[in-house]
């Protein structure tokens, strides 16, 4: 499977957009360059590539990984872990640590406002750039500016927002920042008004299996995805549903597609009615086949919309390469704590059962150390049947030659879990509907083996939202997911009681001291970095770091 090749765009456009290093330093693009580039498709086809480039940068992807997990119950430090990261991980979070700077997402949403304003002037004068083209381009980058936007305000909260491109010198990026609900209100209503314009399918093959032009590009079913996420946390839960349910019926009609021209699928199969992909496919003996499929190779069928990263292209995964591991530096920079793996086969373990494969595929037990090792496995299978030791799991790793992991944004599980909490938030007449989805992503993951007992949790909202958030933990660990949910929990509780229990499970010193700092909920952001308060006078620090950001402005 062939990666799109991505254009560079012109270097004096790239240029123009790339050497900033704040996002009011993006700077205004040369008229003599403007008038000279866009000028056929192949120019809006060139940025609209130089989109996904950005957001496969080391700098985009690393801080999708800090701001997602970083604070979560989910990880420490590993070994020779960088100070900004160390800082992060003691709750020492300073406005003036470089992982606070939001530039690489605000250069990558400049490309695709820049898209937007000129994809029409190009189609006006370039007769082989049709309008459903046009229209598909304008679909695709608004999706991609949604996402950048939906990471800044899920880690800042209230942030600078724009749909115009810093094309000229008259206009002014001096801006405040929009209130977090305005912004998923206008990435809605947005998406809303482009969804139907996106292009359905970028292959189409003889065998129908073949998956990755549609995973590694925007597609319509990768906006609904992002539409079910933003009505998630916007409380609409019947919108959030829907989209839901728009994702899972596709993925149905694709199965019966695959299945009625193969006759047979020996690694896919309906659980529940929804096809998911088979930890122990038929003629197999071992487990660990989700995991090779969806994280090993990668654009599996489960998947929704994924970034492509090839050893044969100069893009590398620089974040799992860095922070999980890669062939050279077998132990990353980050670990996971004691309590997510200790004691799984023993049946002790408050996370796993002993038969949840995707503990096994997720971290690596190393005498009496943890290694991530999602994304970093490239292969990796084993037993569950009558686990006592690690022994007993005969588990026969192998590790990622090329830092080429694909990073998932979504896949077909996100929408079963998404559902589901959209469903508790409905009342007690959707638990049992809810239950049944989570016990289906469960049973995937424990080889079909059900382990989970609807009347320990339908009772109450509250054990079924914490059987909703202990299965998300368990599905995406190390995915860049869970402080977010973390977040979004804490918004609708309407305080940090939940986060700061689950939070704290990985500390072993200065508990009390964390307890505190986040307990405040400006706290659970992050504080605005210190360069961009200096050029823009209308950002104000986040309340929880303002003192601090007043008395570094007053020294320097």
């Amino acid at each position: 499977m062939k990666k799109l090749k991505y254009i560079v765009c012109a270097l004096l456009f790239t240029a123009g957009l790339t050497s900033c290093d704040d996002f009011l330093e993006i700077l205004p693009m040369n008229e003599v360059v403007l008038e000279n580039y866009w000028t056929d498709k192949n120019d809006v086809t060139s940025v609209v590539n130089s989109c996904y480039e950005s957001m496969e940068s080391e700098d985009f992807l690393t801080r999708m990984g800090v701001w997602g997990e970083l604070r979560s119950d989910n990880m420490k430090a590993g070994a020779n872990v960088p100070n900004n990261i160390n800082e992060i991980l003691k709750e020492n979070l300073l406005p003036t640590n470089d992982l606070c700077n939001w530039s690489v997402f605000y250069k990558t949403i400049n490309y695709c406002n820049t898209v937007c304003h000129y994809a029409p002037m190009v189609q006006a004068i370039d007769p082989n750039y049709t309008e459903s083209e046009m229209l598909a381009h304008i679909a695709e980058v608004s999706t991609l500016r949604a996402l950048c936007y939906f990471y800044l305000v899920r880690t800042f909260r209230d942030v600078p927002y724009t749909t115009q491109p810093s094309i000229d010198d008259s206009q002014n990026y001096i801006l405040p920042a929009t209130p977090f609900n305005d912004v998923l209100d206008s990435l809605i209503t947005n998406l809303e008004s482009v969804k139907d314009n996106a292009v359905s399918r970028y292959r189409l093959d003889n065998t129908n299996v073949i998956y990755a032009e549609n995973n590694s590009r925007i597609t319509r079913v990768a906006i609904w995805a992002l539409l079910a996420d933003l009505y998630l946390w916007r409380g609409d839960w019947e919108n959030c549903i829907k989209y839901c349910d728009m994702v899972i019926d596709f993925k149905r009609k694709q199965y019966e597609s695959v299945l009625d021209y193969m006759g047979n699928i020996t690694n896919i199969e309906l659980m529940d009615s929804i096809p998911l992909i088979m930890e122990q496919p038929v003629g197999s003996s071992v487990c660990g086949n989700s995991y090779y499929e969806i994280f090993g190779l990668g654009n599996s069928f489960e998947s929704l919309f994924e970034l492509y990263f090839s050893s044969t292209q100069s893009n590398t995964n620089k974040w799992v390469a860095n922070y999980y591991g890669n062939a050279n530096t077998i132990n990353g920079r980050l670990s996971a704590p004691d309590f997510l793996r200790k004691d799984i086969v023993l049946g002790t373990n408050e996370v796993f059962k002993k038969t949840d494969g995707r503990a096994y595929c997720s971290i690596e037990v190393d005498g009496s150390s943890y290694y991530i090792r999602k994304y970093f496995f490239y292969d990796v299978t084993f037993k569950t049947q009558n686990l006592n030791t690690e022994k007993d799991l005969n588990l026969v790793p192998s590790y990622r030659g090329q830092d080429n992991a694909n990073w998932i944004f979504y896949r077909l599980t996100d929408m079963l879990l998404i559902k589901a909490e959209a469903l508790i938030q409905q009342g007690p007449d959707k638990y049992e509907e809810a239950f049944a989805l989570i016990n289906t992503v469960n049973k995937r993951a424990n080889n079909n083996t059900v382990t989970l007992n609807i009347k320990d949790y339908v009772n109450t909202k509250e054990l079924m939202e914490e059987l909703l958030l202990a299965e998300r933990h368990r599905e995406f660990l190390f995915e860049g997911k869970r402080w977010f949910d973390l977040v979004r929990f804490a918004r609708r509780d309407g305080n940090n009681s939940r986060l700061v229990a689950l939070a704290v499970r990985k500390y072993t010193s200065n508990v009390n001291a964390i307890r505190i700092k986040l307990a405040n909920p400006d706290r659970i952001y992050f504080p605005y970095a210190k360069s961009e308060l200096k050029v823009n006078p209308l950002l104000k620090q986040n309340a929880a770091y303002a003192d601090l950001e007043d008395s570094e402005l007053t020294t320097n």
